[in-house]
Formats: structure tokens, sequence, C-alpha cells
């Protein structure tokens, strides 16, 4: 065994402890069908969301640590439930009228509302494949819709008819009592509407593979289980894809534990075996309150990457999993600067340290090079004081800071600027609230601004936060914390800042010296 082996054996990772668990599982051999199978799932009635990225990136990321393990082949399906039928009209698409006369209906067989695909569902898959392409997945894409009517569900299918009395034994206790009286596993497709329907299933021929169910104008239709003319409702179906395609691992929000439960009673059932997984825990808004694609509360892929690289979503992604967290706009600029701190670390880090490290299992142990030599936090800052919208002018500053950097050069900290500008404007901006110095803080900022204006231009960013560490202390502030707070306060109009050494290095000395100097006269630093 290699020693890099060994080290993934041992490494504590979440990631690594879930390849653990499933090497486990498979009894560490191939199994049967050449590969171990991992599946992530997605609901095409709307589009990707950022509850399909967590998914499969953190799917990725067991797979990668997987792989580090073992040499057993792995493969990855994104499964989209496409042969669903339409339960309502999304608010976020055109012509809802033709999708409203096309309700009960499977989504592939809806008309493209966008006039762009073959049906609503191919262009809902479209938008999950080109989503998933944009962040350089490995996957395969499954669809229901063509494993239903391509015969691959068919034996499962007929096995659940078989197994019906055993999986209505399992599924009714689950039900109110209203549902309970009409439910069962199959809704057959219309063959006169195609709609997918949910009604009481009259007659069973197990041996003919058919059931039977009384249509709308009272006739008795018999149709077949297979070949995509039925559906499953939607937990017998996932068991039923757990026991078809023998999935190996499946990770699922905490709101699904009971449905997993279910799944697993009903894989059994089939003879089957249920897959390894992992809970993890929900996003919550600003509120506190769980995220919803109903509800359209807390935020969204697109929106995080307005002002973000996507590393720094995955890292969010990454850490703590089995943690509710808050997943709204304020956590961007510690997401972006932590990434940068891990993707720093690690071409340096010891073998057993690099597997520890977020970055490395973001992007699958090989880092690209993140040319950012300041911090998300100081530009920020540097977009403060420089109140504009021109990432040109910001450029002025961290050229002359870092004279081997330029938008050419170092493409990541050219994204890094961008970002750091809209983030400002948007939501920094707004919340400024500058002050003026009470009398304490005056004579010390005085005495700062001599200090700066007695060292030469070219001084190092920690000579420069000594001065500003002697200041606080030579005027007792008996925490130093609060002296660097009324620094924020006066100068930034916010309550935390960066490391000021750092950042009067970047404004450079002169600016910096203007910059106190207008606080002090009582100037509009906003």
């Amino acid at each position: 065994m290699s020693s890099e082996r060994e080290l993934a054996l041992q490494a504590k990772a979440w990631p690594f402890d879930e390849a653990r668990n499933l090497l486990a599982r498979i009894g560490g051999k191939t199994p049967e069908k050449g590969y171990v199978l991992f599946e992530t799932g997605y609901g095409p009635s709307g589009l990707p969301h950022i509850g399909t990225f967590g998914e499969v990136v953190r799917t990725s990321m067991v797979r990668r640590a997987f792989q580090e393990i073992s040499d057993i082949p792995t493969k990855l399906y994104c499964f989209s439930d496409d042969m669903d039928g339409l339960r309502k009209v999304p608010d976020n698409v055109p012509n809802k009228e033709m999708l409203e006369a096309n309700l009960g209906r499977a989504l592939t067989s809806i008309p493209d509302p966008f006039g762009e695909y073959e049906s609503f569902g191919h262009h809902n898959n479209a938008r999950l494949r080109g989503f998933l392409d944009s962040f350089g997945f490995d996957y395969e894409f499954q669809s229901s819709t063509e494993l239903y009517k391509s015969g691959r569900f068919d034996d499962a299918l007929r096995k659940i008819l078989h197994q019906y009395d055993d999986i209505q034994k399992i599924m009714l206790p689950s039900l109110g009592p209203e549902r309970r009286e009409t439910y069962s596993p199959f809704m057959p497709v219309c063959p006169k509407t195609g709609q997918v329907l949910q009604v009481p299933i009259l007659e069973r021929h197990a041996n003919q593979g058919t059931v039977v169910y009384r249509d709308t104008d009272g006739e008795l239709v018999e149709v077949p289980v297979t070949g995509g003319q039925c559906k499953l409702q939607w937990k017998p179906d996932w068991a039923m894809r757990w026991y078809a395609l023998d999935v190996d691992y499946e990770m699922s929000g905490k709101d699904l534990m009971d449905s997993v439960k279910l799944g697993a009673r009903i894989t059994k059932a089939l003879g089957g075996k249920p897959p390894g997984g992992f809970t993890y825990e929900l996003f919550l808004d600003e509120k506190g309150e769980k995220i919803s694609k109903s509800k359209g509360n807390g935020l969204s892929v697109e929106e995080w990457l307005q002002y973000a690289p996507q590393e720094s979503l995955a890292l969010f992604m990454y850490q703590k999993p089995k943690t509710a967290k808050r997943l709204y706009f304020d956590a961007i600029p510690r997401m972006v600067d932590d990434y940068l701190t891990f993707a720093g670390k690690l071409p340096d880090e010891e073998p057993a340290r690099k597997l520890e490290n977020p970055a490395w299992h973001i992007h699958g142990g090989q880092v690209p090079s993140a040319d950012s030599p300041l911090s998300f936090g100081i530009l920020l800052n540097l977009a403060g004081v420089c109140n504009t919208e021109d990432r040109s002018v910001l450029w002025g500053f961290v050229g002359r800071y870092v004279p081997e950097a330029s938008p050419e050069k170092t493409p990541f900290l050219d994204s890094m600027i961008g970002y750091a500008i809209r983030y400002y404007q948007d939501f920094v901006k707004p919340s400024k609230s500058y002050r003026a110095p009470d009398e304490k803080e005056r004579a010390a900022m005085e005495d700062l601004l001599a200090k700066l204006k007695a060292l030469p231009a070219e001084t190092p960013a920690e000579d420069i936060q000594t001065q500003v560490y002697e200041v606080g202390k030579t005027h007792s502030f008996e925490n130093l914390r609060d002296w660097f707070k009324a620094l924020y306060e006066v100068l930034l109009g916010q309550s935390q800042g960066p490391r000021l050494g750092s950042f009067f290095a970047l404004y450079g000395l002169e600016e910096s010296c203007r910059l106190v100097q207008r606080a002090l006269d009582g100037e509009d630093l906003a």
C-alpha cells in the first residue's frame, strides 16, 4: 500500500469518513456491476438551485475521497425525475396559460414554454446539465423518462407489482387517513390525456404485469406497469431506483430522513440493499428560517457568484455539512478569505495535512493557483475609500503595492477586485455610518497622523502595523480592540475592518495620511 493511500485511510476530513464507510459497505471489493455508483436526484419542475449545487459538490467530494482510498471504478449519476406530472405552474416562466392547460402531464410531454426544446422537461434538463457543466462536475446524466420508456426499470417495476402488499404495508402508515384510502405506488399514465394519474388501483394482475383503474368517464382501463405506461409515486420511485440501478451512495437533506427510512425498507422488500448515505442539515435564510424554493428566500447560486468565485461557495458547502447554516450575503467575505487562506497553505503542507485541507476537497487534490496576495476584506475596504465602480482605480493602488500583479498576469486577483467592488456597492456602502472621534481618540489619531507622515513611502505593512499598535498603547487604550474599532468607525464607517498596517500600505501612506486628516477636519468621508 502506498504511503498516500495509508494517509487517506487515516484522514479525518468528513469526505474520507464517508468514503471509508462506503468501502466497508461494499466489502472492500468491486460490485458485480463493475463500479461503485453515486447518485444525486433532481426534480426538474423548476430551475437548478443552490441545494442542487450543494448535493452534487458534496457527493463529488466523497467520490474523490473514495478514489483516493480505493482503485474501484466509480460513476456519478445525476438523475432527473422528469417523468413526474406537473402539479403547479412555476412563477418564473412564460406561457403560463399553456402550462396550466397541461397540468398533470409528465414534464417531458409538456411543450417548452420557452420554445427552445422539445418539452418543458427537456428544457429544464438542459439547464441542469449546463449548470453542472459550468462547475466542471464529472457525472452521467440520467432521465427518468428515458429509463422508464426504455425498459431499464421493467424488472424492478414487475417486482414491485409482485410485492405490492408488502410495499403498501410500508407506505400506508406514513400517510393521512384520506390519502391512505386511495394510495397506490403505481400512477398510470392516461393513454388519452397523457396525465400521470393518482387514482385507486382496482385490480392487479402480477403475472401479466398490469393494473386496472377507472377513468374519469367510468371506463375500466388496464395498463402495463412497464415501458413508461405507469410512473411510481416518488418515495417508492426513489427506492426502485436504488434497487434497479444498484445505487451504492446517495446523500440527502435532514427533511428527507423519514423518506430515506421508508425507501430503505422498500429496497429491502425488493431484495436489494439500500445505499450508504449522509444526512446533511438544511440552509437557513438571514432570519434563521429554512430556505424554500417556493418561498424564494435565502440566496441563489447566481446571486452568490455575482460577488465571489465559485470556490468560496464550494467551501461553504464543505464546512460543517451536519450543521444548519445561514446562507446569506454576509457569509460571502469570510468564505472568500477562508478559501484564499486554505488554498495558499496547501502547496507547502505535509501530505497528511493536505488531505485535511478543504481546498484539497474543493479541487479534487489539484488546486490551481489563487493569485490574490490581497484578502477580499482588504479589497472591500479599498473599494470603500476609493468609492468607485471602476476597477482600474483599485488597480492603481494594487499595482503599486504588488508591482508584479496585473489584470493579465493575475486574472484571479482581477476577478476578486470586480467582486469586491460589486459587493461593496450593494451591501457595504448602504450600511456605512461614519462618526467623529471623541477627545481621546482625536489625540491618538493626531499622534498616528504624525507617525505615518514620518514613515518612508515604502515602509512594510508590518512596520506600519507596529506604529498603529504603539500609538494605541501610548494613549492608554485599555483594550487595543477599542482603538482599532475607533479607527474603523471614524475612517471606514464600520465597526470591523482589515489589518490596518496592510490597508495603509496598500492605500499608500500619503493617501492614508490624507484620509486621517480629512477625518480630523470633520470632512464627510462617505
